[in-house]
């Protein structure tokens, strides 16, 4: 399955500060991304490191979720802790996740949704690699229009298929 239409999101730099940009997704949310005040920033969002943790623990505790429902097993609360660190520019980034799971589980569906877990698609993504591409576009281009997210849920369904 997968998306092959592409999800499109929108940054811009907001000129409020050094760094702070706004993010634009096709459900209409928007959010401001930023560095710390520390590091020349206004602190007002996240980092874009802060991110990418929050994606994979988001999309695994979405993707857990989303089985355990499927399963209709007695999960009552998932709670992911993500700790991302790299030693260099050049060296390989790791992101540990510690994952909660609440209710009333036995220890074989305990141990099937760690595995779940380990087939979320940002997961995947992340552990795969990516191939990452610049284009330059005019200045005077119409506005690109972000694009919803629904080819996430679908990955995640993919990932629950037994």
């Amino acid at each position: 399955m997968g998306n092959n239409t592409g999800e499109i999101t929108i940054v811009s730099e907001t000129h409020n500060g050094k760094y702070q940009v706004e993010a634009k997704v096709g459900s209409g949310a928007a959010f401001l991304i930023d560095e710390p005040v520390a590091a020349g920033g206004l602190g007002s969002g996240p980092n874009p490191y802060n991110l990418l943790s929050a994606a994979v623990g988001a999309c695994t505790t979405m993707t857990i979720r989303l089985y355990a429902d499927r399963k209709g097993w007695p999960l009552t609360d998932v709670r992911t802790a993500v700790r991302h660190s790299r030693a260099g520019l050049q060296a390989k980034d790791v992101f540990e996740l510690d994952i909660a799971l609440e209710g009333a589980l036995d220890d074989s569906q305990r141990a099937r949704l760690m595995e779940i877990a380990e087939h979320c698609p940002v997961h995947l993504t992340l552990a795969r690699g990516s191939e990452v591409r610049a284009a330059l576009m005019p200045a005077a281009m119409p506005p690109i229009q972000p694009q919803d997210g629904s080819g996430h849920m679908a990955c995640m369904v993919e990932a629950c298929a037994d």
